[in-house]
């Protein structure tokens, strides 16, 4: 078993569309960046990287390629996920924890599990979503940008 830790920050703007996990968040405020700028799932990725010491996000896609200007998160999460296949790696578990005052987040776990499982081909048990606000201190609690952490357990495919 080998774990994985990723941490990620995105700014808000307004005139961009809010993904998180996979799921469009209605909101007046998205997320800036070179892809989608799933927070989320690029904490996740970077956990599930790491786990397999094949360093980080920014390494595989980075944001000055323009084959990932707009790409959808779930895709660099799936080659993340074929990535670690070819190496003889399976996920075990995940856990993600979503920084963000608002919109709220804990209604949209579901959907945002659904989506996890099915982008890396394991069971929504073995995918666990939490949200936090940080009380109002900090970026996050000026409602300038989005965090996200994220662990991963990895284990022999064999």
């Amino acid at each position: 078993m080998r774990i994985g830790f990723g941490y990620d920050v995105h700014r808000l703007v307004e005139g961009r569309e809010l993904w998180l996990c996979g799921v469009k968040i209605e909101h007046t405020l998205g997320l800036l960046g070179h892809s989608d700028a799933d927070v989320a799932i690029h904490a996740l990725c970077d956990a599930l990287l790491g786990a397999a010491c094949l360093r980080d996000i920014g390494h595989h896609f980075p944001d000055t390629d323009p084959r990932y200007k707009g790409i959808d998160s779930r895709k660099l999460l799936h080659q993340v996920m074929a990535m670690l296949g070819e190496r003889g790696y399976r996920l075990g578990n995940c856990d993600i924890t979503i920084c963000a005052e608002r919109p709220k987040i804990n209604p949209h776990i579901p959907a945002m599990q659904q989506q996890l499982a099915r982008c890396m081909d394991c069971d929504v048990s073995q995918v666990s979503i939490k949200a936090t606000t940080t009380e109002r201190l900090g970026f996050v609690g000026r409602e300038q940008g989005i965090a996200a952490h994220a662990v991963a357990l990895i284990e022999n495919a064999v």
